[in-house]
């Protein structure tokens, strides 16, 4: 390496370039001989048919985010299935891009494929605690946020039937959530919002379901976000911050099955309500509606009891006011009894002295009528003279000549005007 230090060349006493890729490697080879503990982030990981593992290390910035230093490395075939299935054993997941590991490596240089890593271990202990960490993290920041009992705040619409599920649709915890519920009694209504469950698009694939949901939220009483059971892996990504906070902000109640038993997911602890698996969620629904028929029932008995108590308090009120209205009627009825009778007496009174002054008045009338009659008038010395034809007499047309009939009290006279003098 000493006789590279102080490498001196001229236009005429140049290197090519294999040369000098030759030294570097020699150069690096030489300082770096022995393996290096390096921590370092995956970002991408491809196993090739072969058997071989290519990955790229990335270091990010801890404010940023952007890459600071990247590396291409490598675990041969003869060493990736002893590395993964440790890493395995003590994880509960695979090796996969965006996890931290802790690899001890061997820094390879090559005149073509330039600088690279040779990995030929990882401390897993290492990753389970960059794990747990960004899980604290997580936890933290959402508290930080002050959204991490929203979602627990909301309050159940009532029955709740009307459920959207985010799941993979042919996945095994979806058809036993479903199953679950058609042997209940209650109809629920299920609108399934497909998403991915495993992989790199997961967790932008279960962040647009719960975006699509938003958009009809009136629609529902209640988001299940359910998932069957899986390795650690797959299962971390419910302590994504993301899928977290959307899962803690949104609008609706989220109840969350997530198939695992040992550990609770950040998801789990943000959501209205948290159950062990699909099959849970599906029960917990049911002993809802089971609570709701119940505390619809005891209404129903509270206000059959209630209706029952007021048709009695109803009937003695009626009772009551049926023996006030005989008393009232016997009380009025007498008094009516009574005015009916001084009327009677007063309208025979008054008609009794109506009579007897009609028939007064007739006798006098009577009277009178018989004072004129003609008979009584002839008796006292007076005649009644017509003419020829029976017609009373006018002087103004009668006169000497004309034939009259004069009418005595005892005879009538047939006569002739002899003479007319105006008295």
């Amino acid at each position: 390496m000493s006789h590279w230090e102080n490498i001196r060349t001229t236009a005429e006493a140049s290197l090519t370039l294999l040369d000098l890729q030759r030294m570097v490697r020699l150069t690096l080879e030489s300082r770096f001989e022995e393996p290096l503990w390096v921590r370092a982030e995956i970002s991408e990981l491809k196993v090739n048919r072969s058997g071989h593992c290519y990955l790229n290390l990335v270091e990010k910035g801890a404010t940023s985010g952007a890459p600071q230093a990247e590396a291409r490395a490598v675990i041969w075939r003869s060493a990736f299935a002893t590395i993964n299935t440790m890493f395995r054993a003590a994880t509960g997941r695979e090796l996969c891009s965006g996890i931290a590991i802790l690899a001890r490596v061997m820094v390879t240089y090559h005149e073509v494929y330039g600088f690279s890593l040779q990995i030929i271990d990882i401390d897993a202990g290492y990753t389970l605690g960059d794990v747990e960490r960004r899980r604290r993290e997580t936890i933290e920041q959402l508290k930080s946020d002050g959204v991490w009992d929203m979602n627990h705040e909301l309050s159940l619409n009532t029955p709740t039937l009307r459920i959207a599920v985010v799941s993979s649709a042919t996945a095994a915890g979806y058809r036993d959530f479903r199953e679950e519920l058609a042997r209940s009694p209650y109809r629920f209504k299920l609108t399934l919002f497909e998403s991915l469950m495993q992989g790199n698009n997961a967790e932008q694939s279960v962040v647009d379901a719960l975006c699509a949901i938003a958009e009809r939220d009136v629609e529902f009483d209640v988001v299940v976000l359910i998932r069957g059971g899986g390795s650690t892996s797959d299962l971390a990504l419910f302590d994504s911050y993301l899928i977290a906070s959307y899962v803690a902000q949104f609008p609706l109640p989220i109840f969350a099955g997530i198939g695992h038993d040992k550990d609770t997911s950040v998801v789990d602890m943000v959501a209205h309500t948290s159950c062990k698996t699909p099959t849970a969620v599906a029960t917990t629904l049911v002993e809802l509606a089971d609570m709701e028929l119940g505390t619809l029932e005891e209404y129903a008995l509270r206000l059959r009891d209630s209706v029952t108590r007021q048709i009695a308090k109803e009937h003695l009120l009626i009772e009551r006011l049926n023996s006030d209205i005989a008393r009232s009627s016997i009380v009025l009825l007498s008094g009516l009894q009574h005015r009916l009778d001084t009327l009677d007496e007063a309208i025979s009174n008054g008609a009794r002295r109506i009579i007897t002054l009609e028939q007064q008045r007739l006798s006098a009338l009577n009277s009178l009528i018989e004072s004129y009659d003609p008979k009584r008038i002839l008796s006292r010395g007076f005649a009644i003279v017509r003419t020829s034809d029976g017609k009373r007499v006018d002087a103004n047309n009668i006169g000497p000549g004309d034939n009259v009939h004069i009418e005595l009290i005892d005879y009538r006279l047939k006569a002739t005007i002899d003479s007319k003098q105006k008295l």
